[in-house]
């Protein structure tokens, strides 16, 4: 991974800044938490990231974008991550606008993205398991549409989406990437059922009974919903990565903190051996990770022939170096790392979530197997 340019370096300075002081746990997730907000964001937030340019970093300069990439799309996201700032980026600024991208609903849907008042959704998983080819949700070819049955599981932020964009199977049989299409379903259409993860985030389990849609609702090719699809979970795995760095970042820094404030023995805990060597130890690995997650980014952005591979391998680093860095951070907290009223804990219920997401370590560590030929 090759350094930051200027450019780079500006926008990753403007989103620090920005979230650390708006995006801030006290002002966001502790406040949506504690009042019970049903979105689990703000909306308000949302349309900040607009009026800042971010919602559009990944849409194309001729449709009103900023045109950037993959790289530009993580420096924002490890923020996201270092603050836990709750809002629809990954899913909506970032997967949503890949899965959409080149078709009639960027179109429709780019705008209200870009001004931060647009929410998009993907719908994929419908078991506890990552596995999109083992999507069985029916899409019947009904005269000029389709009308869709079966379930998706723990859709983010579909409770509040405008349109969720949906793989469901026109053709073969689970277990198959040929015959998936994917559909743009407006939240009204479906019967969503919502529900609160473990970091006080906001999802859905998504019923479509006899769900009628128009040929429209086909984003690119009936039967060619693969490459949009795997463009999304591409561009939304290397983008959790680089959040779950950014979550690794933050309990770092706040451990680390703590081990020079806290006194036990009339010394600082700190000036215990054993104690630094896990916090380099763990330095280092969050900067393994930070540089797997702009590589594959980088990778993303360029085309690169081992684009799959690099995300696969972001994705189960940051995941693994996450949850030791939230576990250690705890750890080193003593009494206090175990109670709501301090903040460390909020880090492990992130890491949780969006270890899970996209697949988590596990799945990704099978498929960097699978695609070196093991």
């Amino acid at each position: 991974m090759a350094l930051l340019n200027d450019d780079q370096k500006m926008l990753q300075e403007t989103a620090a800044s920005f979230l650390a002081d708006e995006g801030s746990i006290a002002k966001q997730l502790r406040h949506w938490r504690d009042t019970g907000c049903t979105d689990g964001y703000g909306t308000a937030l949302w349309k900040q990231f607009g009026e800042l340019g971010l919602t559009g970093i990944c849409i194309p300069e001729a449709q009103g974008g900023l045109g950037l990439g993959s790289v530009e799309a993580a420096l924002v996201l490890e923020e996201i991550g270092r603050n836990l700032t709750p809002s629809p980026f990954l899913t909506t600024a970032v997967a949503g606008a890949r899965a959409i991208e080149g078709t009639a609903h960027a179109e429709r849907w780019y705008p209200g993205i870009l001004s931060g008042e647009t929410v998009l959704a993907l719908a994929v998983d419908e078991s506890s398991r990552h596995a999109p080819e083992k999507t069985a949700l029916a899409a019947e070819r009904r005269g000029n549409g389709f009308v869709l049955n079966g379930q998706k599981q723990l859709v983010v932020h579909g409770n509040s989406a405008d349109v969720i964009l949906t793989i469901a199977r026109t053709a073969g049989s689970p277990g198959e990437r040929e015959g998936l299409t994917l559909f743009a379903v407006p939240k009204a259409a479906a019967e969503v059922e919502s529900a609160t993860l473990a970091d006080s985030s906001k999802a859905a389990h998504i019923t479509f009974s006899n769900v009628e849609l128009d040929a429209d609702a086909v984003v690119g090719e009936v039967d060619g919903g693969w490459a949009p699809l795997a463009r999304a979970l591409n561009a939304g795995r290397a983008g959790v990565s680089a959040e779950l760095v950014g979550v690794a970042a933050g309990a770092w820094a706040m451990t680390v903190d703590y081990l020079k404030q806290r006194k036990q023995f009339g010394k600082l805990i700190g000036e215990f051996q054993a104690l630094q060597h896990r916090a380099a130890h763990l330095y280092g690995e969050i900067e393994i990770a930070r540089a797997a997650a702009l590589k594959a980014a980088e990778l993303l952005d360029s085309g690169g022939e081992k684009a799959d591979l690099l995300v696969a391998v972001a994705k189960a680093k940051a995941a693994s170096v996450s949850k030791l860095a939230v576990q250690e951070g705890v750890q080193m907290h003593g009494g206090i790392g175990m109670t709501d009223e301090h903040d460390i804990g909020l880090y492990m219920k992130r890491e949780a979530v969006l270890g899970e997401l996209f697949g988590d370590v596990y799945f990704h560590r099978a498929r960097v197997a699978e695609l070196s030929g093991y």
